[in-house]
């Protein structure tokens, strides 16, 4: 999930350099969802550690 992050952002940043707006804009989007879900995961694992639970990986 943090390569395809990195990814997306680094997209964004070069279209936005060269003039794609629209290839920037959308790549950012994406970006943000995906940032957006990372954070949650990564909150329902914080909080399932606290409460003891075992996560297998």
């Amino acid at each position: 999930m943090l390569q395809l992050l990195l990814i997306l952002v680094v997209v964004a940043l070069v279209a936005g350099m060269l003039g794609f707006s629209g290839l920037a804009g959308a790549a950012a989007t994406l970006a943000k969802i995906v940032a957006g879900i990372m954070l949650i995961g990564i909150v329902i694992i914080l909080i399932m550690a606290m409460m003891g639970l075992a996560i297998l990986f």
